[in-house]
This record gives structure tokens, C-alpha cells and sequence, in this order.
């Protein structure tokens, strides 16, 4: 972690941020899901310390695959298969970005996962959809959106029915937090993106934005394809990109955004450790970034965690530069952001 002076920390904090890549399940805070944990009794462990190694990526498990990583996800969703407390751990993690300077939050989010305990998919949704409204009431200058994930193992068939649900919650929704985007996830071996190209269809004639994770555990081809056959206008990681100039000078020609989640890149094993991150390379070829965590719990880091790591490159103006490019980028609409 680069050293930040007290004036630097300052001028970071004070950055009205942009976070377009955050997951749910990932960012709950440790004290949330402990908390709800006891309540339904399906605590684990008997403190919320051991609790806390449970959900957070430990050191010795860094770098050891993105499969390993996602490993994290499996007690969160202990909780979130209720409606009251997926409305509950959306607050909770407004006001944790919000506290971090976040002003435009776009949540990620995959209902097919949050049905085990009775829920239909549109009630999963309508849950997180009432935890945010409920933060931006109370959050002077949130904006908040929510990108319905389809999971990349459960199929294209499946993916095509969260689109059809994606974009059914998502229309007139412009004077209240609603969905906004649609997003394919999970491991990307065997599942490339063209497979999903009907789903995408869907989802581009519903009005959504489009992104997708692509390029975070497989080769350059899987960024192509997320480009060309699924009309992307982001990605999410994509940090294999950077070993295809041409693919570099597409992304910069058409302005497609790399959703950059540094911290979660080195988890995974993405990126090696003491390796420079690709986004510095996306800066220096013209590609727009965007600055995000990822999983704030699982990689146990923030906002502001993740801006302190462009110091070791870039000057306070430029961070903020990036931010404010950000916005442009964003699926929440114009008429909704309130900074």
C-alpha cells in the first residue's frame, strides 16, 4: 500500500466517488451477517472473530484462484434468503460506500441465488430494491442501481429468464432505485460469453446496460466475445485484455469501461502478486476505467483502499479525473443522479 500523507487521505476522502462494480453477497458487512447469523440461529462458529475468517480472504489463501475466492460467497447466503434481510444488508452497504464518498452506487446482484427459503426471483429483487431506497431517502446525494447477474453454470437458458426478470423490474423505474443493468458471472472456464448472447439480446431490447465479467480468470477471447457478440459497453476486470494490442486499441476506439477491482485482482490470482495492475496500462492506452472493490468484505477492502493504491502512479486530480470520467459510464440514468 502506497504512503499517503494526512493531506492526500483528506483530498481522497473528499473525492465524490463512482462505484460501478460492487457484489452483494461479497460486501455484507462482518458485523451485518454475524448479527443476522445468531438471529435465524445459523451461526457457525461461536464468535464473530472466527466468524470474521469465514468471510474474509485470508493471507494464505491470496492468489490461489478465482473459484477458491469464491469460496467466501457460501456463508453469506445463509442470510440472504429472506426477504427482511436482504433489505437490511442493502442498507448496510449503501451506508458503508457512502461513508467511503461514494455518491453513484451500482450493486450487483444475482436473485437466482437468494430463493432456497421460499423467495421468488422478483421478490429477491423487490428486497434489495427496498434496502436501497431506503438509503438514498436517508443518504443526502446517493444515487443507488442495482445489475441483475445471471450465473454463468447455471446456462443460457437460465440466463435469458434473469434477463426477462431483469428487465421486467427495470422499466419506469426513474424516480426510484431500480434495475438498471444485466451482467453474467461466475467462473469462466467452459462458460464463454457468446453463450449468452440471446440473454444479452433480451436485456439490450429491455433498455438495461450491458456488462460482463470477462477477461478476469480467462484469456483476451473472452473479451472479444463479451464485445462483439454480447454488445458490452463495459467489462468487468477484463485484466487478460492487456495482452492483445488490438484488443486494447478496440476498447479505446469505442470507449468500452474496465470495471478495475485492484485488490480483488490480486486475490483471485488475476494478477500476480508484484506485478503493476493492468489498469495503469488501460490509462496509458486511452481505455476508460473505473475504480471498484469488487467484494468489500471478502477482499476486506473500501473506496477509499482501493484509490490509495493508484498513489504509487497517479497524482490526487488524476484519481479524481478518473471518477468523474466514471460517471459517464454509469446505467443509472441522467435524470436520477443527484451529484
Amino acid at each position: 500500500m502506497p504512503v499517503a500523507s494526512d493531506q492526500q487521505l483528506e483530498q481522497l476522502e473528499a473525492i465524490a466517488k463512482v462505484e460501478l462494480h460492487q457484489h452483494v453477497d461479497g460486501s455484507i458487512p462482518v458485523e451485518v451477517t454475524w448479527s443476522l447469523m445468531r438471529q435465524h440461529g445459523l451461526a457457525p462458529v461461536e464468535t464473530m472473530e472466527e466468524m470474521k475468517r469465514l468471510l474474509v480472504l485470508q493471507p494464505e489463501e491470496e492468489g490461489a484462484g478465482l473459484l477458491k475466492y469464491l469460496d467466501k460467497f457460501h456463508y453469506p447466503l445463509w442470510v440472504t434468503q429472506f426477504y427482511e434481510n436482504i433489505a437490511e444488508v442493502a442498507y448496510a452497504i449503501a451506508r458503508e460506500a457512502y461513508a467511503q464518498g461514494v455518491r453513484l452506487l451500482e450493486i450487483r446482484y444475482a436473485p437466482i441465488i437468494h430463493v432456497y427459503a421460499g423467495l421468488t426471483p422478483r421478490q429477491a429483487i423487490v428486497s434489495l430494491l427496498e434496502g436501497l431506497n431506503r438509503a438514498e431517502a436517508e443518504l443526502e446525494g446517493l444515487t443507488c442501481g442495482v445489475i441483475i447477474i445471471a450465473m454463468r453454470h447455471q446456462g443460457p437458458h437460465i440466463a435469458k429468464i434473469i434477463a426477462r426478470q431483469a428487465v421486467a423490474e427495470g422499466q419506469g423505474l426513474h424516480d426510484r432505485v431500480g434495475v438498471i443493468g444485466f451482467d453474467i458471472a461466475g467462473a469462466e472456464r467452459g462458460n464463454p460469453p457468446k453463450l449468452f448472447r440471446e440473454a444479452y439480446e433480451i436485456a439490450r431490447r429491455g433498455g438495461l446496460g450491458l456488462t460482463a465479467h470477462a477477461g478476469e480468470d480467462e484469456g483476451p477471447e473472452f473479451v472479444w466475445q463479451a464485445v462483439d457478440d454480447l454488445g458490452v459497453r463495459r467489462i468487468g476486470h477484463g485484466c487478460s485484455a492487456v495482452q492483445d494490442k488490438e484488443l486494447l486499441r478496440r476498447l479505446a476506439r469505442d470507449q468500452i469501461c474496465i470495471e478495475a477491482c485492484l485488490t480483488s485482482n490480486y486475490h483471485t490470482g488475476a494478477v500476480a502478486r508484484g506485478e503493476e495492475h493492468p489498469v495503469f496500462t488501460f490509462l496509458q492506452h486511452g481505455v476508460p476505467v473505473s475504480i471498484c472493490t469488487d467484494n468489500t468484505t471478502v477482499s476486506n477492502t473500501s473506496q477509499l483502499r482501493e484509490n490509495r493504491l493508484l498513489l504509487e502512479r497517479l497524482t490526487i486530480d488524476e484519481i479524481a479525473g478518473i471518477h468523474d470520467r466514471a460517471r459517464a459510464h454509469s446505467f443509472i440514468p441522467a435524470e436520477r443522479r443527484r451529484v
